[in-house]
């Protein structure tokens, strides 16, 4: 069943659980979050970054709704941190039910400016848009795009961003940061932050940089009124690792010899992620 975010969020923050938003990039990928979606019976969010997007083709984003539209739980199909207009618009055309505009590096009211004007470019098509206040950090190169500095999104201009934009969603910047924490870089969400904002704005509130995180965080951050969680590298991760093992057996090459327990590695993580987030048997609410 395909969604917009509005909608799909709408249930979550009713029923206070977050929706998974699985970043993929190959086939693989997404054949096992749908089918481990549908096995937990939980509503799912197909997150496509432009770096993704550009290496996968618009193609692949035509079979992700074809599953979407096929799958027995709610699915919506997202662009993660779009940048620009052309990629906003470029996203609508191709089928996406919801987009992300990122300007948090901008100044508020040029950020402010321009979610306003993709919400009222995407909203005349049904489909959700994602802003962002504050800015998520990087781990490293192999991360999403992301600032050497996190910058704590300040609960006084949400309520101005939410109001002057009109957007379905709001990604806050709470201390987290994109890819894997390394040892001596332990992440730190700001709790209070979080509760501050979820009173002051009735709102599905985004985490974004969701992996890798204590399990013991993510779920008192859902329980403050985080409704969607975007995960990748920890996917992604326990996807590769299993696919170096498996490669050790140099005579593999068929791709039904070598993937299928790679797809079940990432499936293990989804699964608890799933569990952490409260989602487990919520598409029953839809």
């Amino acid at each position: 069943m395909l969604m917009n975010m509005r909608d799909l969020l709408a249930v979550a923050h009713t029923n206070h659980f977050a929706v998974p938003a699985f970043n993929i990039s190959s086939n693989m990928l997404l054949t096992g979050v749908i089918e481990v979606s549908e096995e937990k019976s939980s509503p799912v969010i197909l997150a496509i970054h432009p770096d993704e997007l550009a290496f996968v083709g618009y193609s692949f984003v035509k079979a992700a709704i074809d599953m979407a539209h096929k799958a027995s739980v709610p699915v919506c199909i997202h662009l993660d941190h779009g940048s620009t207009m052309e990629q906003i618009m470029n996203a609508i055309q191709c089928g996406f039910t919801s987009v992300m505009i990122d300007a948090s590096t901008l100044p508020l009211e040029e950020n402010i400016a321009i979610s306003r004007k993709v919400v009222e470019l995407a909203h005349t098509v049904n489909v959700s848009v994602e802003g962002e206040l504050g800015t998520i950090g990087t781990t490293g190169p192999e991360a999403e795009a992301g600032t050497e500095e996190i910058i704590y999104v300040d609960p006084d201009d949400v309520k101005t961003f939410v109001e002057g934009t009109g957007v379905d969603t709001l990604a806050v910047a709470v201390g987290t940061a994109h890819g894997l924490y390394p040892k001596d870089k332990p992440p730190k969400l700001r709790m209070d932050l979080i509760k501050e904002i979820s009173a002051r704005v009735d709102i599905p509130l985004v985490l974004h940089g969701g992996s890798a995180n204590p399990d013991e965080e993510i779920a008192t951050a859902v329980r403050l009124g985080i409704n969607k969680i975007n995960i990748s590298s920890d996917i992604k991760d326990a996807f590769y690792r299993k696919c170096r093992e498996v490669l050790l057996n140099l005579d593999l090459r068929e791709p039904l010899s070598i993937y299928p327990p790679c797809i079940e590695a990432m499936k293990d993580v989804a699964r608890h992620k799933i569990d952490l987030f409260n989602a487990s048997g919520k598409a029953a609410l839809y």
